[in-house]
């Protein structure tokens, strides 16, 4: 198990950037998938994008292609979420979460086992 704590949400102009950190408790935080999700009050969460233990596989929602960048430090225990050209529709709650042995589901939710409490982003237009 491990403790997420997600930072770096707030309210930012069309167009604007973000960088979204998670950091992780645990000395196992080197060993999982790491991914992002997103959530707006009354949908379903959303997958943003994913990364694998040492970065070899990158996955990214076709909304955030092109535009958001995730990545990580094993030594800082530490996934980012950069976030350009941010949009209005880009409002939502950000959440991190690991995965153990996760690859090509990275896009599915219910793969991931630890979550963190989550950090507002929004984007006014």
């Amino acid at each position: 198990q491990v403790q997420l704590v997600e930072s770096g949400g707030g309210l930012v102009q069309a167009g604007g950037s973000l960088r979204l950190s998670c950091a992780a408790s645990g000395r196992a935080f080197s060993s999982y998938t790491m991914g992002w999700f997103r959530q707006v009050p009354g949908k379903e969460r959303e997958f943003v994008a994913a990364i694998t233990w040492n970065g070899g596989s990158i996955y990214y929602a076709d909304s955030a292609k092109g535009r958001f960048t995730i990545s990580r430090d094993n030594a800082k225990n530490t996934v980012f979420l950069q976030m350009t050209s941010l949009k209005p529709e880009d409002t939502a709650v950000y959440y991190c979460a690991a995965a153990t042995n996760l690859y090509s589901r990275s896009y599915y939710s219910r793969y991931y086992h630890d979550w963190g409490q989550g950090t507002q982003v929004t984007v006014s237009s």
